[in-house]
């Protein structure tokens, strides 16, 4: 029969036949009569019959045979087309949530806790660096508003096919001129909500403009990265909105190996942060519980970790350097230069990235004496920029079980990163 399908066209197409009634029959076997059911069943066994002896006539004929007791007996189905597309886009459905459940999830950066192993949204101005308070002084938040304004003014605008490379590498452009003098009033985030952007709305001057096709910005909105401020006046032709928004990675996620062995140290892991506690100062926990964060896998189950001021891990009395496997570039930074964002520099204390004049808050470790027992089934996470990662210097450890997943292939956009290369 099945090498007879290959050589036969009318095999395929009483087959084709045979499985369509066989489909309708099952379908409707609870509400036929019994006399409907024989009748359809004994002309489905007349054609399997006429498959085996092989003879083309005789299986055209029981073919002819099975339609017309189908016809008959069988209830007829309205919107057979529409019915039919239906059932095939939900098997399609169905298949891609097996897929996406147990084996692999797409997944995307929004934040810049990675980098520059993996890249969150980022852009080029980006007025929420002065925003965050990485910085102790008015001096130096002055100094980085004004360093955004220059990268803004630079910027240059690609034509041709060197837009096109840029959209490949992931990056988006937004330019809006002031059509009068007036101020921004209002800006409604991007439709739709989910997936690509199609159109966002900005209100200037008593009038609403409309911006095709904007940028993902991950966790900050568009005002804040483009530094647009309420009460600002601008004038006829000046740059509202002037900046180029690059893509945080795309990537697939490794739902399948952890089935089958733990994690170990060095991996980058996707876990939930569900049940994960980070209070502020009035208790109130400032961890959102319905998210998934991406870190590089640190501390396994009962270690002993602490943090060096030569911004190495001491875990169980072991230094970690450049030799340890999956942390070549982690610690790889030259020791003479100081931490900086989005480069690899290691691992931060408080007391290190104080003294470098940056702000910060890592109550689990404060200082190189301190060391953090790592209890049972929980796991330490880091980031790899670790001037600008909120991890387990600040919230501690978390249960294995919210793990779940490793990062497995970068597939949006074409860049250095795309592929398997970042471990």
């Amino acid at each position: 029969m099945n090498l007879r399908w290959f050589i036969s066209k009318t095999v395929r197409e009483v087959g084709a036949v045979r499985k369509h009634y066989t489909r309708l029959l099952a379908a409707q076997r609870d509400v036929l009569s019994p006399d409907a059911r024989a009748a359809v069943t004994t002309k489905l066994t007349d054609l399997d019959a006429a498959i085996a002896g092989g003879h083309t006539g005789a299986m055209r004929i029981k073919a002819e045979e099975l339609q017309f007791a189908a016809e008959k007996w069988l209830k007829p189905y309205p919107h057979a087309a529409w019915r039919e597309n239906i059932e095939v886009l939900l098997v399609a459905l169905a298949v891609a949530m097996a897929i996406r459940t147990f084996f692999l999830q797409p997944f995307k950066i929004p934040t810049g806790s990675m980098q520059p192993t993996l890249f969150g949204v980022t852009s080029v101005p980006d007025f929420s660096q002065s925003k965050i308070n990485y910085w102790t002084d008015a001096d130096h938040i002055r100094a980085q508003v004004q360093e955004q304004a220059r990268l803004r003014d630079a910027l240059q605008f690609p034509s041709g096919l060197a837009a096109v490379k840029e959209w490949l590498h992931g990056n988006s452009y937004v330019h809006f001129v002031a059509p009068r003098e007036g101020e921004v009033e209002e800006i409604d985030p991007p439709w739709p909500g989910f997936l690509i952007h199609i159109s966002q709305k900005i209100k200037f001057a008593g009038e609403w403009h409309t911006l095709w096709f904007p940028p993902d910005c991950g966790e900050q909105p568009l005002a804040t990265r483009a530094g647009l401020e309420r009460g600002h006046v601008y004038h006829q032709g000046e740059d509202v909105v002037k900046i180029k928004v690059s893509a945080g990675d795309h990537l697939f996620v490794d739902r399948m190996s952890f089935n089958f062995r733990k994690p170990t140290r060095g991996e980058i892991i996707v876990f939930q942060t569900q049940g994960i506690n980070n209070p502020d100062a009035a208790g109130v926990n400032r961890m959102p519980q319905d998210q998934f964060y991406i870190k590089r896998l640190v501390v396994l189950p009962d270690e002993k970790v602490s943090i060096g001021d030569d911004r190495h891990l001491v875990i169980n009395g072991q230094r970690l350097d450049a030799s340890t496997p999956h942390f070549e570039n982690v610690y790889g930074f030259d020791p003479a230069k100081p931490p900086h964002e989005s480069q690899f520099s290691g691992h931060l204390n408080a007391t290190v990235a104080s003294a470098n004049g940056q702000y910060a808050s890592f109550p689990f470790f404060p200082d190189s004496r301190t060391v953090y027992n790592n209890e049972g089934n929980h796991y330490i996470v880091m980031g790899d920029n670790t001037c600008n990662s909120s991890d387990s210097r600040v919230w501690g450890s978390f249960p294995a079980e919210n793990v779940i997943g490793k990062y497995f292939f970068v597939y949006w956009p074409l860049t250095e990163r795309f592929g398997w290369g970042n471990r």
